[in-house]
């Protein structure tokens, strides 16, 4: 499998965790992971809608988006950069239509005046950092790697920072008694993954016509 050409020999880091893209261990990493992220989406989905939570109910489609993506990730595991390339362009835009989701829910949830159960909230959240932080640091030597692995870090990263602001929004709703709180998170949280999505695109971008830049070297060399 052939490297960037631009890594000089200082880049330790990635020459290093390039490679283990591949690696037992990190396959190991990801099933993991997608077990993980699916049995959440099971748990806030169902808790998302008993609650009334706008904010919940983006966490549970992320912890959906998520496990799709670590079973993408293990589907293009020892294929070149191209391949790779590609599935994280998949991958941004799943991140950018799940932002785009959560914008229209939240709007609708501001327009009817749904006032969410805030310990349901808070519970919940406090379960879910737990799962995304085991997750993030099973994958955080892994954050510097192509594309592929940089969007899996992301995601994971996304949701410790919007289980965060779930609690946050969960002790805004117990103490002005509105749903406010829960649907200014659930905007933060599409916008993240809408910042996100487009850094991955450009990462893989950037792959995909190094790619191509490699492939005409030899050409440019004969």
């Amino acid at each position: 499998m052939r490297w960037s050409a631009h890594h000089d020999h200082n880049d330790h880091g990635h020459d290093c965790v390039l490679p283990d893209a591949a690696t037992p261990r990190y396959r190991r990493v990801l099933w993991l992971a997608l077990a993980i992220n699916a049995s959440m989406f099971a748990v806030e989905i169902v808790s998302g809608l008993q609650a009334g939570s706008v904010s919940l109910l983006a966490d549970s489609v992320d912890f959906f988006g998520d496990a799709a993506n670590y079973g993408l990730s293990l589907l293009v595991l020892g294929m070149g950069l191209r391949r790779r390339a590609q599935a994280s362009l998949l991958k941004a835009a799943s991140m950018a239509l799940f932002g785009a989701s959560v914008l229209g829910i939240g709007l609708s949830h501001a327009l009817a005046g749904t006032v969410p159960e805030a310990p349901v909230m808070g519970a919940i959240g406090v379960l879910a950092l737990v799962a995304n932080l085991a997750t993030a640091l099973m994958l955080w030597r892994y954050r510097e790697g192509d594309s592929n692995m940089r969007s899996v870090w992301l995601c994971s990263r996304n949701d410790a920072i919007g289980n965060l602001a779930v609690m946050a929004a969960a002790l805004g709703v117990f103490g002005t008694g509105t749903g406010w709180p829960d649907v200014a998170v659930a905007v933060a949280m599409a916008l993240l993954a809408l910042l996100s999505a487009g850094s991955v695109a450009r990462q893989a971008l950037g792959e995909l016509q190094q790619n191509v830049d490699d492939r005409r070297l030899p050409l440019a060399g004969g």
